[in-house]
């Protein structure tokens, strides 16, 4: 196997990534439902790779609010996954699981920052099964972290991951709901020889 790079993925990688992240939106819109106790779709993902330097920009303007949950990534892959949601989507979430009024719009207490972190570590764990199954390689998250800041602060800490690995990564932006539509955006931030593996585990010559 020759040396790998992110910078020479062609479209047939990028559209088996796409595929990773169209199931593993498809496995958390699931579990998701089960955990709200609500029937919601899925809109079809936008999956795009980047730069890390540019993920500000595709999410939100850097001063904003958001809510960020960050977890590393073991075993046969190894790296690091963010999970990213705005403020009103992540209110409308917690209030739902925690029956709450819908337009409740308080900071977060313990209870709430809690919940929310039950929240990403479900809808994480739905991405990294689907990785895991398409791959038959063993990917382990770790205890997830969670942070309520404004985007370009949280958004630093991929910055300072991509420093160690690379300039790419992986945006998944995914909206799914019933009435009312949740944004979310994750972050998929393998090493590059972990994503060497994970093309190479499907069969694609690298």
């Amino acid at each position: 196997m020759g040396e790998f790079s992110l910078d020479n993925v062609n479209e047939m990688y990028i559209d088996v990534l796409r595929e990773i992240g169209n199931i593993g939106a498809g496995n958390a819109t699931t579990s998701l439902a089960s955990m709200i106790n609500a029937k919601i779709d899925m809109s079809v993902p936008k999956v795009e790779l980047m730069e890390a330097s540019e993920l500000g920009s595709a999410i939100c303007p850097e001063d904003e609010i958001i809510v960020g949950i960050f977890l590393e990534v073991t075993h046969d892959i190894t790296g690091s996954m963010m999970f990213l949601m705005k403020m009103d989507s992540a209110h409308y979430l917690v209030n739902k699981l925690m029956g709450k009024d819908p337009t409740n719009m308080d900071p977060f207490d313990e209870m709430d920052l809690s919940a929310m972190k039950e929240i990403g570590n479900i809808i994480s764990a739905s991405y990294l099964t689907a990785l895991s199954g398409m791959t038959n390689l063993t990917i382990s998250p770790s205890v997830p972290y969670i942070a309520v800041d404004m985007a370009g602060a949280i958004l630093s800490v991929p910055a300072i991951q991509f420093g160690q690995y690379g300039n790419n990564a992986l945006l998944i932006e995914t909206e799914f709901g019933d009435d009312y539509r949740i944004g979310g955006y994750f972050i998929l931030m393998p090493e590059e020889e972990s994503y060497a593996k994970i093309l190479t585990s499907l069969g694609i010559q690298i």
